[in-house]
Parts: structure tokens; C-alpha cells; sequence
């Protein structure tokens, strides 16, 4: 599975390995049942048991602002900052010609006619700050810029609890360029 290793794939299988019969079960139904019910939306693109998730249907987002994410776990991650009241777009995957991923791969079709539809004044581009996520970002930024709305990008830097002598000089670089006022 994607992001396990080997030594923890091998503590989860001897886990397993020594759990009852009855908590093993209890695990593959539960899986079971997760992937007969979650779906992605079909607004967005992120999880959801719904047709459209919680998030597209709620009254109270504000619609004039779209956050571009590669995976739905994005969607979670920022939700969980409680800071960003609008709607996401999920592009399920990144530009990756390495891999056989081009632009035709990613939703940025139904991006557009979301932008149209909505009225949408605002995309702020939170790909990941990796080679494919800095190439996705501009790929997309292009695409946009004909509707003549505000394209942004999430800020960069230096992240909390880390010392600066281990960040990278882009990563040091973007922050002495996107810092901020103290307040």
C-alpha cells in the first residue's frame, strides 16, 4: 500500500497475524462496507457517501473561490486548518509525463465549466511543492489565465518546529520572498 513501508507492512501482517478471528473480521468488513459507500463527489471530486459531499452542498461556502488539490486527502488536510470557507477541486493525480500522466488525465475540463457555472473569481492552486505538483501549478495557472480571474498558489516556507539550516535554499528562498508583516 501506498506510503507503507516494508517494516511497518510486516508489524501490521504479524498484528493481524495474532489479532482474534473476530477483530480481523471486523476489519475486512469495515473495509468492505468503505468501499461499497465512499464515492467522489460529483461536483468536486473528494470523498464522500453522497452524491455530492458536505462540502459542495453547504450554503454557507463561499462559491466564488475554488482550491485546486491533487488527492482528497487534501481536501481533509485543509479542512482541518478550519481557515479556507470555500470550494475544492480534486485532480485525482499530477502532471507526470514520466509516468504517463498528462493534462488530458486530470479533470481540468470539469474545472473550467465549475469556474463558468459558478462564476468563480478566485483559484487558489495547492498542489504539492515537488517537481510534478511545481508543473501541474503552472500548467493549470496557464489554462486559467484566458477567464481573466485571480489565480493564486498556497504559500511556501519554512514549517513550524523545523530549523532553518535543514530547509533547502528554494524553500528558504520562496519564504524570505512570501514573508509577512509580524503581528
Amino acid at each position: 500500500m501506498p506510503t507503507i513501508g516494508r517494516r511497518t507492512a510486516q508489524r501490521l501482517a504479524l498484528y493481524l497475524v495474532k489479532a482474534p478471528k473476530e477483530e480481523v473480521e471486523a476489519l475486512v468488513d469495515a473495509i468492505v462496507k468503505m468501499k461499497q459507500r465512499i464515492r467522489f463527489c460529483s461536483e468536486c471530486g473528494a470523498l464522500t457517501e453522497d452524491e455530492i459531499c458536505s462540502i459542495c452542498s453547504d450554503p454557507k461556502r463561499d462559491r466564488s473561490v475554488i482550491c485546486v488539490v491533487e488527492e482528497p486527502g487534501n481536501v481533509m488536510r485543509i479542512e482541518g486548518t478550519g481557515e479556507y470557507k470555500g470550494l475544492y477541486h480534486v485532480l485525482h493525480g499530477r502532471l507526470s509525463p514520466l509516468d504517463g500522466i498528462g493534462p488530458e488525465d486530470l479533470s481540468l475540463d470539469r474545472l473550467k465549466q465549475r469556474i463558468e457555472e459558478l462564476g468563480v473569481s478566485e483559484v487558489i492552486i495547492a498542489t504539492n511543492p515537488n517537481v510534478e505538483g511545481e508543473a501541474t501549478s503552472n500548467y493549470i495557472a496557464q489554462a486559467l489565465k484566458p477567464l481573466g480571474i485571480r489565480i493564486t498558489g498556497i504559500a511556501t516556507g519554512v514549517p513550524i518546529g523545523s530549523d532553518l539550516d535543514l530547509a533547502d535554499e528554494i524553500t528558504l528562498a520562496r519564504a524570505i520572498k512570501g514573508r509577512g508583516e509580524i503581528k
